[in-house]
């Protein structure tokens, strides 16, 4: 859904930071969705505060459906690992798999990689446009004192704060019900997964998990 004054593809999130790179090993398909499995995981959801509509599946491509895949890592169960490159999200689980999502991305030039960890959690937020971005598109000022919830609301329903030294780093892990945005490189730094794979994510992850964002 789009805000009537600002298209929520125009909205990008925090600031360019560079930070320390970490590699990880790739991974294979062991389970996927079919399109009438996608339809029913990526239905409406009737009974949040907002309610939520269904994903139009048309418009995703398959291989971002979430799929739990093997994934060869050292980082502990439960961490987060960012996969710009590939427009991935993955949640490490037990016994080298992982919990796969599609996701959106930072735009070229916002990119980075590093570790953080989820300094907090919050359910519709308000959001607030940092200061850099009134700089680059002013039209976002009348949101200097925060924008409501609501499906129009950038942020969307769960929201991921990234932290680092017990500081917020502008970034976060947002919700979108855009599928088309899947797959794309359209933020200031921030990921974004579908709103129906968010509440998966965000029901298992605990404030100071740690997050590890790859190099693009």
């Amino acid at each position: 859904m789009k805000s009537s004054s600002l298209d929520r593809r125009s909205f990008v999130f925090g600031s360019a930071a560079g930070l320390g790179a970490l590699g990880l090993a790739g991974c294979t398909t062991i389970d996927g969705m079919t399109t009438a499995e996608a339809e029913k995981v990526y239905g409406p959801l009737p009974q949040e505060k907002f309610p939520v509509p269904a994903v139009d599946v048309t418009k995703l491509d398959r291989k971002y459906y979430r799929r739990t895949v093997r994934y060869d890592s050292k980082e502990a169960p439960g961490t987060i690992i960012v996969d710009p490159g590939n427009y991935y999200v993955y949640r490490i689980e037990e016994d080298g798999m992982a919990t796969r999502y599609g996701a959106n991305v930072g735009r070229d030039g916002f990119r980075w990689s590093g570790d953080a960890y989820i300094g907090r959690k919050a359910e519709w937020p308000i959001w607030t446009p940092p200061a850099e971005m009134i700089k680059r598109q002013p039209e976002a000022a009348k949101y200097a004192g925060g924008m409501a919830p609501g499906l129009d609301n950038p942020l969307g329903a769960r929201t991921l704060y990234l932290y680092q030294n017990n500081r917020y780093t502008l970034y976060t892990i947002y919700s979108t019900s855009d599928p088309e945005t899947i797959g794309n490189g359209i933020t200031s730094g921030c990921v974004g997964l579908l709103t129906q794979d968010m509440m998966h994510l965000y029901e298992q992850t605990p404030v100071k998990t740690k997050v590890v964002v790859l190099p693009a």
